[in-house]
């Protein structure tokens, strides 16, 4: 049966989306190129042969951005919750001024930086953090989408198979609360944050021809939230993954193309390949 000329000008149409993705992941100088698979050199591969320090080290390696500064997650009696900066003047007397004054435009503020003991402490379920992605010269290490509403796997899906049909690289983690995703990008270099906001757009709009679809209704935003730090302020925060607790319910983890968890999610985590820098 011919080809009909609407579907004609669909394809060719998604072509260009194709090329024009690639085109910008060149011009940036980002190999999006298929990287061959990493062979397991040995059982060290393995969550439960790698060291906690070993572990740390991976986690900071991907999951990278402020460290002089991150979020710490807090629940107040009245069941509610929320994020703020991880500060050793919070709450004391005569210093602090919160809920007045927001951390942000405190005089007062010292926030606290990122150590391998925050992560640890985070990994082990003993309070839980987050990344603040967007850096000081508005560069990012990673680029995430939050879906989070509606049809969230069915969305979800429809990107990932973009990205397979792109040859671009993505990892899906299913939110803390199980009722969403983050899907993450990880640079090996730091990239202008505009230029991968521009590469989630593109995905999006790619993914939206795809299906034939006007919008993703569970998209939510992307990180970093903004292309330049704003003044004054630290940018939009993430949740960071593998937290104990929610671990325990198979959430906060990352998940296959069925959204089941990895069994070993540290061999899965050493497995990523960042797009890197030509």
């Amino acid at each position: 049966m011919p080809t009909t000329a609407p579907e004609n000008t669909q394809t060719a149409l998604l072509q260009a989306e194709i090329q024009r993705l690639r085109t910008l992941l060149d011009q940036a100088g980002i190999d999006w190129r298929p990287q061959p698979y990493p062979q397991p050199a040995a059982a060290q591969q393995t969550g439960k042969t790698m060291s906690a320090e070993a572990k740390i080290a991976l986690f900071r390696q991907l999951f990278r951005g402020r460290e002089d500064v991150y979020p710490l997650r807090w629940q107040s009696r009245q069941d509610k919750a929320g994020y703020s900066p991880a500060c050793a003047n919070e709450w004391q007397a005569g210093v602090c001024g919160k809920p007045k004054i927001k951390c942000s435009t405190c005089p007062n503020r010292r926030f606290l930086p990122l150590t391998e003991q925050t992560v640890y402490r985070h990994l082990a379920g003993l309070h839980t953090i987050g990344i603040y992605p967007l850096l000081p010269d508005d560069t990012c290490y990673f680029l995430v989408m939050d879906v989070d509403k509606g049809d969230w796997q069915a969305d979800a899906a429809a990107v990932v198979y973009s990205c397979r049909e792109l040859q671009i690289p993505v990892s899906v983690e299913q939110s803390r609360s199980g009722n969403g995703a983050h899907l993450w990008w990880f640079f090996a270099d730091a990239v202008p944050a505009s230029l991968a906001r521009q590469l989630g757009a593109a995905l999006i709009s790619h993914t939206c021809r795809q299906t034939r679809q006007l919008s993703l209704q569970s998209y939510d935003r992307l990180f970093p939230n903004q292309d330049t730090l704003p003044k004054g302020g630290l940018g939009n925060l993430i949740a960071l993954p593998l937290q104990k607790q929610p671990r325990a319910q198979g959430y906060s983890e990352f998940v296959d193309e069925y959204f089941r968890p990895f069994a070993d999610q540290w061999a899965y985590l050493r497995s990523i390949k960042p797009f890197k820098a030509a």
